[in-house]
């Protein structure tokens, strides 16, 4: 009798035991499901980094400014419900898409270059890696390609079938007018600091600004050295809308390196944005801003840690949104 009671308790124990780990291991597999890593793709499509890298330098290779266009696209992504590739997608019947709200209105740029990569990436494994992880390796490859901090970029995304015009057009975008409070704040409701904001405004070291963007600094702000102020002047006209779609370089000393002068840019009176300058006028990033004016190693640490943070933005994972075969626009 006390065999049979010992032989049920153990075999009760063991069921108990065996559903735990069944538990464990299900919950274990599901929290890695929905998780990004640098090698989500190791065997789906082990040839995508260097498929996305050999288009993103060319395109490079033809116009350095394409690399600060896919480094924004990756930003302005994020920032609207996600990093989920909806800045991509063209309008349709049931939906106005982002590509003209306000913040990207005849200023996004590079939706050709990205084209090209998903054509590509198709070809070498084809309905496998989506659209928004697309956008976060051309980001990093930009960088690095322009002379910036090389960094493992987490993968795993997947693209969302649909767009918003208002959710892109409701200020989540801060605009170049921006004031520091309200930068702060953008950065802090998508869940980043405001070391993670200055670090990412750094990303202005390469790039354009179109005049009508900056008109306002250049002919009424005070916080500006003068000489810079006057050479803006010349191909932005005081007077709206001549020249308005003329562009200045975001960063006047080395606007091809992705390097640390927009710090020194901004230290001595040089940033050619309201929202760039503000970052250094007597606030509380001004610290920030001598710290990486100082240290372009620093910068390029916190810039990496940063823009990984910022691609965790609400990914779609696991069975949500889908791969699209073209970026442009849902299957």
């Amino acid at each position: 009798m006390m065999k049979q009671i010992m032989a049920s308790s153990s075999s009760s124990s063991n069921i108990v035991l065996t559903t735990t780990l069944a538990i464990v291991l299900v919950i274990f597999t599901g929290s890695c499901s929905a998780q990004l890593y640098p090698g989500f793709y190791h065997k789906s499509c082990p040839k995508v980094f260097a498929t996305v890298k050999s288009v993103v330098k060319t395109a490079i290779s033809k116009e350095n400014r394409i690399g600060a266009s896919l480094l924004r696209l990756h930003f302005h992504d994020c920032f609207v419900n996600g990093c989920d590739g909806s800045i991509l997608l063209d309008d349709t019947s049931s939906f106005r898409g982002e590509k003209t709200a306000g913040p990207n209105n005849n200023s996004a740029r590079g939706f050709g270059v990205v084209d090209k990569i998903k054509a590509e990436v198709e070809q070498v494994c084809p309905g496998v890696v989506s659209c928004a992880d697309i956008l976060a390796i051309a980001a990093r490859d930009s960088v690095a390609i322009l002379g910036g901090p090389y960094y493992e970029v987490k993968v795993g995304r997947r693209d969302s079938k649909t767009a918003s015009f208002s959710a892109a057009n409701s200020g989540v975008i801060p605009p170049p007018t921006s004031t520091l409070s309200n930068l702060i704040n953008r950065f802090k409701n998508r869940g980043l600091s405001a070391l993670d904001m200055v670090a990412l405004s750094g990303g202005h070291t390469i790039g354009k600004a179109r005049c009508r963007v900056f008109r306002k600094r250049i002919y009424n702000e005070t916080n500006i050295d003068s000489s810079f102020a006057k050479a803006r002047q010349s191909k932005c006209p005081r007077n709206a809308p001549s020249g308005d779609n003329n562009v200045a370089d975001l960063d006047v000393a080395t606007p091809n390196s992705f390097d640390n002068h927009y710090f020194v840019n901004l230290v001595n009176k040089k940033g050619l944005l309201h929202s760039d300058q503000i970052l250094f006028n007597g606030g509380s990033t001004d610290s920030l801003v001598k710290h990486y004016n100082e240290n372009p190693k620093k910068f390029h640490s916190d810039f990496v840690t940063a823009i990984i943070k910022m691609g965790d933005i609400d990914p779609l994972t696991g069975s949500k949104g889908e791969i699209r075969k073209h970026c442009a626009r849902a299957n």
